[in-house]
């Protein structure tokens, strides 16, 4: 084997063992999002069906196989009822789009609470929005109001569509039949 062809390899190892392909339960709702590579093995022992291809395929020596971009799994999976989105900074940006929620840039962006901690303000999703260095500025130890700021979108627990969203860079379009926000 050259080294060309390693490295070909590699590269495909790598594309399979992403999360790139949405799982949905029995009923259509959403799980999470699964590797290539487990997707794959899913559909093949009958425990899911495919329902969206993407334009890639896998291949072997006897198949050529196109990779998955949304399954449904054939029985339905019992999960708890409250499985929230942890609250850190990180998942506040995603929530938010990377955007400010006042003036709408994606530069120097900062956590904002909406009701200062001074002023009794909770550090919950409901109380923290992404805001730029200057609206948080601007803003202060105010509210909204009395800082003449309007938020674009009132702050609230993110959805697993929305954590999804975010979450992942590469946003799958056949994706958005299956993710409510």
């Amino acid at each position: 084997m050259n080294v060309s062809s390693a490295v070909q390899t590699n590269d495909a190892a790598q594309k399979l063992n992403t999360p790139r392909v949405l799982v949905l339960n029995a009923s259509y709702e959403p799980l999470h999002i699964a590797s290539a590579k487990r997707a794959i093995t899913l559909v093949q022992y009958g425990v899911a069906e495919v329902l969206e291809e993407s334009e890639d395929t896998v291949r072997s020596p006897s198949t050529v196989m196109p990779i998955p971009s949304v399954i449904r799994l054939r029985r339905y999976v019992r999960r708890p009822r409250a499985h929230p989105v942890p609250f850190n900074r990180r998942n506040v940006l995603r929530r938010d789009f990377f955007t400010c929620q006042y003036c709408g840039s994606r530069n120097d962006l900062t956590l904002d609470h909406v009701t200062p901690r001074s002023r009794g303000g909770r550090h919950t999703w409901e109380n923290v929005v992404v805001a730029c260095r200057d609206c948080n500025q601007r803003k202060g130890n105010r509210t909204p109001d009395e800082a003449g700021l309007v938020l674009r979108a009132r702050p609230r627990v993110p959805t697993f569509g929305l954590y999804v969203a975010g979450q992942f860079a590469q946003w799958h379009e056949e994706w958005s039949k299956y993710i409510y926000a």
